[in-house]
């Protein structure tokens, strides 16, 4: 009865099952922001611990995204897929069970690992998955998955929220990754029926074959270079939109409107990511695609967080603030879209370019996991949040420090 299923024609692609995969784990890593206030009423949860909480999910990226990135090939890449979503299933079942706020960092932490699980092979899944003509549209959308599945999070989670409670959004986007892992595996050729995968011989040649790539990546200026600039774009972008949910509960700002705005500031960072690709393929350079982005995402969150008393005594309006975080979210989106795209150029090697993206992932998750407790220990001692945009401002510059370096690495002549 299973193999008849499975020779049945396929109605949707099975690249855009993968993809919808990485958004259902991505609604995790999402779901947390719209749950903050109510947890803090019934966990009794700090703004520090907060911040823990909003940066745990990336604890296994931050530890473990470098050695996935190796070895995703040799676990199988379906295997991998669909054991992050079990994780996922697993953690946020126990999770809407937690009665304490230590409990809920654990079991966010064991989210982080299953969301590591799903991502980090995906986008190589997708590029078995369809031929050659078509990869770079759908990896172009793969590249909207943590924004697109962030935006569904903070606009369906206050609803569900009021109508039910906290646990019953945990269990509902639980049992949203348990369908996804039964719909990969429906869907979604096995490991075995695509590429073949290398296995290790007696003498552990692939094993020498991955040192020596781990080896190679490690010594070039190119995967640091990417690597440190995600990080300063991460860390920063999930700060802000994280803790949005809670600024607006603080000023008062109704839980409904509050959800649309949030997500509306989140799923604005697809048009950076679409764009960036677009311009690249015009000619664009790289580096000031960069330069752009780093700052004008120091810009608008200086418009958006710092006190500015007019010359009536008032200061910037909402609206202008809220646009300021607009353009913060979309012009910032550009810089994951290139850097991504100069993984593969600065990778050190053609067998190295996965290893160089799971480095670039590693440090990705190093900024996600240390800039929201930075931002909410700064929040705590000014005693608001109007001292934010010091925080953002010294990422954006390191990160445009890093962009020329990158322009240099660029530059004709000069070796990865």
């Amino acid at each position: 009865m299973t193999d008849a299923l499975r020779e049945r024609p396929r109605r949707i692609d099975p690249a855009f099952v993968v993809i919808l995969a990485g958004v259902s784990a991505a609604l995790h890593v999402g779901k947390l922001p719209p749950a903050l206030p109510v947890l803090h009423e019934a966990l009794g949860i700090t703004l520090l611990q907060s911040g823990f909480l909003l940066s745990m999910v990336q604890l296994a990226g931050m530890t473990l995204g470098l050695a996935v990135g190796l070895t995703a090939d040799g676990i199988g890449l379906r295997r991998s897929l669909m054991t992050g979503l079990l994780v996922l299933f697993g953690a946020g079942a126990l999770g809407g069970w937690a009665q304490d706020a230590a409990s809920l960092i654990a079991l966010r932490a064991l989210e982080g690992f299953g969301f590591l699980l799903v991502s980090m092979p995906a986008p190589s899944l997708v590029r078995q998955l369809v031929p050659a003509h078509r990869l770079s549209a759908m990896l172009g959308i793969w590249g909207g998955y943590m924004p697109l599945g962030t935006a569904a999070a903070l606009l369906s989670g206050p609803l569900v929220i009021f109508a039910t409670s906290w646990q019953v959004w945990w269990w509902g986007t639980a049992g949203l990754s348990l369908l996804m892992a039964a719909w990969v595996w429906c869907a979604v050729p096995g490991d075995n029926q695509r590429r073949p995968v290398p296995a290790l011989d007696s003498r552990g040649t692939d094993r020498e074959a991955w040192s020596q790539r781990l080896h190679q990546t490690l010594r070039s200026p190119g995967p640091w270079l990417v690597a440190l600039s995600f990080a300063m774009y991460s860390g920063q972008w999930l700060a802000v939109i994280g803790f949005l949910p809670s600024i607006y509960a603080q000023a008062g700002v109704a839980g409904s409107a509050s959800a649309v705005l949030t997500a509306l500031a989140a799923a604005v960072n697809i048009v950076g990511n679409m764009a960036s690709g677009r311009l690249l393929h015009r000619g664009v350079p790289a580096q000031h695609l960069l330069y752009t982005g780093f700052c004008v995402m120091a810009l608008g969150a200086f418009l958006a967080f710092a006190t500015l008393p007019l010359a009536d005594g008032a200061s910037l309006p909402p609206m202008i603030r809220f646009a300021a975080i607009l353009l913060f979210s979309a012009v910032g989106g550009m810089i994951p879209g290139t850097l991504f795209s100069l993984a593969v150029r600065l990778a050190p090697g053609e067998r190295t370019v996965s290893t160089t993206v799971g480095w670039m992932q590693q440090w990705a998750a190093f900024g996600q996991f240390a800039g929201p407790p930075l931002v909410a220990w700064v929040a705590s001692g000014a005693g608001g949040w109007h001292w934010t945009w010091l925080v953002t401002g010294a990422c954006s510059v390191l990160g445009m420090l890093l962009a020329r370096q990158l322009g240099r690495q660029l530059e004709p002549g000069t070796a990865a």
